[in-house]
């Protein structure tokens, strides 16, 4: 990806630390709304007057759009100035969340759940993309993982507390989510520069989607967030009988979220150190590693099964943290004239990804496997996720492994 002039010259020193401190608020707001919600659906159901099913649908309804609007609106956009398309993005996103906190009816809160997913699928891909465009290769990986950092806080951070102040009104963790996005608004305007890049024809934006490599590289994201969500949907089946439910579940759950977020900020050093080939191929064979030590610790008894089971946990969020940045840093080396499209599309493999897992570990329970069986099963799809890898890796010409 080329740039010129003034651009140039920016991407030679790199975006300042207040413009990744903005996008990474503004990252932060979207993480606190793909999760919050999850667990508020009994208050919702009841005030919206409608069954726990249907209050589910308000989710997928944003996975699904989310997962089909990026592609298309990265590849549509790709010739806009890069800081008022985060902007409006941006704007949309708020807009969307205000419609559902005021929303007198069930109908009225799905339709803003799908502006809300319309504006937040583009503002994932056109942030990183930004990011990519602006900062010197160099830098990249750090770069990245600060504004990743914003979602990844929000799941550790933001959620918990907009979990507890939703017991009073479930409303109230998305006028916080507005106010978070509106002051990142705020910020962007203030610090984030304006970037311009050479106008590119539609045709040639979506080229990347008639290249095998590339629709082939989209398997490895799907695959580790459907490993992630076969067993994090149902974690507290895995993980309640042997640690408790309560509080000591809640503070495994925050350790999730602290150790992904530190998996990130540790996999952008890394990526910048040895490239993203190799952060992909330890990080997928690190998950192996962890489930192969958590599914033979789950038949061990007292302390010793709580602590293998909880080490299992721990770890895989320290790596599946670590990936996004990964992921997103790999494929737009692959295609660097069409990034928001293809971090669009990294986007959307990891929510079907994640859509899918949480459906085939819910399908094994429901056949009868105990949610035990869930943790060497997702080693099943993690190896699928490395075979792809390294195929792509050697056909490229680089050796994967450190």
């Amino acid at each position: 990806m080329q740039t010129t002039g003034p651009e140039l010259s920016r991407k030679r020193r790199g975006p300042g630390f207040g413009a990744l401190l903005w996008l990474s608020v503004a990252n932060f707001s979207m993480g606190i709304d793909g999760y919050v919600l999850t667990g508020l659906l009994p208050q919702i159901s009841d005030d919206l007057r409608v069954d726990s099913a249907a209050a589910g649908q308000l989710m997928t309804v944003f996975a699904l759009t989310s997962a089909f609007a990026g592609p298309v609106l990265g590849a549509v956009t790709g010739r806009w100035e890069r800081r008022g398309t985060i902007m409006t993005a941006l704007t949309v996103f708020v807009l969307g969340n205000v419609m559902v906190a005021v929303a007198p009816s069930y109908a009225v809160a799905m339709s803003g759940r799908v502006v809300s997913a319309v504006g937040g699928a583009l503002l994932a891909a056109v942030i990183s993309a930004y990011v990519i465009a602006i900062t010197p290769p160099e830098r990249r990986g750090r770069a990245l993982s600060i504004v990743m950092g914003g979602w990844l806080a929000a799941t550790a951070l933001g959620v918990p507390i907009g979990l507890v102040i939703g017991q009073q009104d479930w409303r109230i963790p998305l006028f916080i989510v507005a106010v978070v996005g509106a002051l990142a608004l705020l910020g962007i305007l203030r610090y984030v520069p304006k970037l311009t890049l050479p106008p590119l024809p539609l045709r040639e934006t979506l080229r990347p989607l008639t290249r095998g490599p590339i629709l082939l590289a989209l398997v490895v994201p799907m695959s580790l967030m459907c490993a992630s969500y076969f067993c994090f949907t149902y974690a507290a089946f895995i993980i309640g009988p042997r640690t408790g439910t309560g509080y000591a579940m809640i503070a495994v759950l925050f350790g999730y979220g602290i150790m992904s977020l530190f998996g990130n900020l540790l996999s952008g050093r890394f990526i910048d150190r040895i490239g993203p080939l190799r952060v992909i191929t330890v990080i997928i064979s690190a998950l192996i590693v962890f489930t192969l030590l958590g599914s033979a610790g789950l038949g061990l008894p007292g302390v010793a099964g709580v602590i293998s089971i909880v080490v299992w946990f721990l770890g895989c969020a320290t790596f599946f943290g670590g990936s996004g940045v990964a992921l997103q840093a790999r494929l737009s080396a692959m295609a660097p004239d069409s990034v928001a499209l293809v971090i669009a599309l990294n986007t959307s493999g990891m929510m079907l990804g994640s859509a899918l897992g949480s459906a085939l570990g819910g399908g094994a329970m429901a056949a009868g496997l105990p949610a035990d069986a869930l943790v060497p099963l997702s080693a099943v799809i993690l190896l699928l996720a490395l075979g792809v890898h390294l195929l792509l890796a050697r056909r490229r010409g680089v050796m994967p492994v450190v």
